[in-house]
């Protein structure tokens, strides 16, 4: 992902810190924490921090487990926080979108 951006995820008493592999209006793909232990279809809630300025708090439901990935589905987004997740999305398809740049010699 090209916007850098750590995640915490609090089940309970639990907690994991990782990074996002990917995002949508819908979701997170998230690289899969050291001794993650929870199953698609569980709640939780997700910090997502963005840089030094940006921290949206977020409900999910952990939507699928591979051995290196866990995804989520939003099921609350703050409306207070709505329009910088947007935002975050647009910077995220503006660089998804933008060809990458010809190396001189190829």
């Amino acid at each position: 992902m090209p916007i850098r951006s750590i995640v915490l995820i609090s089940m309970g008493p639990l907690s994991w810190v990782t990074e996002v592999e990917n995002i949508s209006a819908t979701g997170i793909l998230a690289v899969r924490p050291d001794e993650w232990n929870a199953g698609a279809g569980e709640r939780c809630v997700i910090d997502l921090l963005v840089g030094d300025d940006l921290h949206i708090h977020l409900e999910a439901n952990v939507t699928r487990v591979t051995p290196s990935h866990v995804g989520f589905a939003y099921t609350t987004i703050p409306e207070d926080k709505e329009h910088a997740l947007w935002e975050l999305l647009g910077q995220f398809a503006d660089h998804v979108d933008r060809p990458d740049p010809v190396q001189p010699g190829s």
